[in-house]
This record gives structure tokens, C-alpha cells and sequence, in this order.
């Protein structure tokens, strides 16, 4: 898990970083940063979300992801989590939960997180977490300086998602062929999306509720392998 551990520590030291410039920010240029953040985000979460092969399957996961987390109510789980550590850690910040959820659902979505965890997992090898360890650093620095020490800790999803998928790699492998590995960058590009328009404030979407849809996703490409 070495490649994770580094992960970790690069969004927590980055972070950090992000927390000593918040200090010298204006309050209104903060907010704007958020805004053009979620952007930023919306353009990266398209440029995922079109490399579908199926966007059937895509959009059979994501209603069955919402169902499921709307059911479960996974994105108040995580922002329950965030405000527990925010009574704890977060000096009274009230950007505290939403710079952890935040934070959490875009380091954890993408595929190079899979793909990384699945490497060091099989091989030993973390070339391709060292790479995402330095985007996620720089989009730590700047999460963390328009929201406040809560990115920090979305350094915990991290080490528990990739962690586990290192951890069981000799299990899942067989799954994640090509073409699921590509509806999954796909399906985490429109959760992507989802997090850049609650940023921009164009909309109001619990994120973290669409996130049960990467587990149905093999699935539902199983099934109709069938067909």
C-alpha cells in the first residue's frame, strides 16, 4: 500500500499548503475560486463522461446508484462523517463538510484510483498512484484554500477505498476488464460533473448518493453479456 500511503500524505501535506494561502485570500476571491473550481471540474467530468462504451449501461448504473443511495442515504452518511469531524477538528468552520465530501467523491471517483490500487495491488508497482498522488495534491492545495481544512481529511476515503481495492486485487482483477474499466471512467466522469455544478452553484446534487452505481455497474455488464 505504499503507493496509497504516499496518496494520502500528498493530499494532507498539499492541503495544508492550501490552508497557509486561505489565510491571505479575501473572502469574495474565495468564493469566486470555488465557483471557477466547479468549472473546471464540470470540463474534466465531461472529458471522462464521453469515454463510454455503452452509455445504456451507464445510465441502467446511475439510476440504480441513485436508487440505492438515496435508499441508504450515502452522501448523509458521508456528510454525517464530515460534521462529526468538523465538531472535532473543524475550529467552526462551515465549509468543514462540504471541502470533505467534496474532496472525498473526486479523489476517490476517477480511474486512475482503480487502475493504481489494481497495479500495486498485483504487481507491486505504484507509478500510476504517484502520478494521480501529484493531481491531487494540486487540486488539494486549491480545494483546501476555498474550503478549509475538511479536504484534509478526505485523505481517510482515500487510504480506505484504494487501500481495499490493493487488498483484494487478486479478486476483483478478473472483473474490471477494458470495457468496464471504461464505462467506470465514464459513470466517474458524470460524478465529476455532478460535484463541479454543486460547486459552480448551478445545482444542488448529493453526489455521494450516485456512488452505489460503480458497484452495480459490473454487474449490470454481466448480465446482459447474456443477452
Amino acid at each position: 500500500m505504499t503507493g496509497t500511503l504516499i496518496n494520502a500524505g500528498a493530499i494532507v501535506l498539499a492541503g495544508f499548503c492550501g490552508l497557509l494561502l486561505r489565510r491571505k485570500i479575501p473572502e469574495n476571491i474565495s468564493n469566486t475560486m470555488e465557483k471557477a473550481l466547479g468549472v473546471l471540474i464540470i470540463v474534466l467530468g465531461i472529458q471522462y463522461g464521453i469515454k463510454a462504451e455503452n452509455f445504456a449501461v451507464i445510465g441502467l448504473s446511475l439510476a440504480g446508484g441513485v436508487i440505492i443511495g438515496e435508499w441508504r442515504n450515502w452522501d448523509g452518511r458521508l456528510t454525517g462523517l464530515g460534521k462529526r469531524l468538523q465538531s472535532r477538528f473543524g475550529n467552526g468552520e462551515s465549509d468543514f463538510a462540504n471541502g470533505f465530501v467534496s474532496a472525498s467523491v473526486l479523489f476517490c471517483v476517477g480511474a486512475m484510483a482503480v487502475v493504481g490500487s489494481l497495479e500495486e495491488g498485483l504487481y507491486g508497482s505504484y507509478q500510476i498512484l504517484l502520478v494521480k498522488s501529484l493531481l491531487d495534491a494540486i487540486f488539494s492545495i486549491i480545494f483546501a484554500a476555498s474550503m478549509g481544512i475538511g479536504v484534509i481529511f478526505s485523505a481517510i476515503p482515500v487510504l480506505i477505498y484504494q487501500g481495499s481495492i490493493s487488498l483484494l486485487a487478486g479478486l476483483i482483477e478478473p472483473i474490471l476488464t477494458e470495457p468496464v474499466l471504461n464505462n467506470m471512467t465514464s459513470l466517474g466522469g458524470i460524478l465529476i460533473a455532478a460535484l463541479g455544478l454543486n460547486l459552480a452553484s448551478a445545482a444542488s446534487i448529493r453526489a455521494a448518493n450516485l456512488l452505489p452505481g460503480f458497484l452495480l455497474l459490473p454487474v449490470i455488464m454481466a448480465v446482459l453479456s447474456f443477452f
